[in-house]
């Protein structure tokens, strides 16, 4: 299996991809009907709402760092 921070890091990228490829996808269904466009950016939006839920499901899942001994953690600045 693969570990969780590549998996994390594979998912980030198709993500983007998949959002910037929206602009795009717009210009190669522009010759479809109203119907078939629709259906193309319905299937392009579910599919990036897919990748989120994933990449937040992969994100919940990762296990805290734990500090070294004798490390202290870092405080927010002010």
């Amino acid at each position: 299996m693969l570990p969780s921070t590549y998996r994390v890091t594979r998912i980030q990228k198709t993500l983007r991809w998949f959002e910037e490829d929206i602009p795009l996808l717009k210009m190669r269904v522009k010759d479809l009907s109203a119907e078939r466009q629709r259906s193309a950016h319905q299937f392009a939006a579910a599919l990036i709402t897919q990748t989120r839920a994933e990449l937040q499901r992969l994100l919940a899942e990762q296990p805290e760092p734990v500090p070294e001994a004798g490390e202290v953690p870092c405080e927010p600045a002010d």
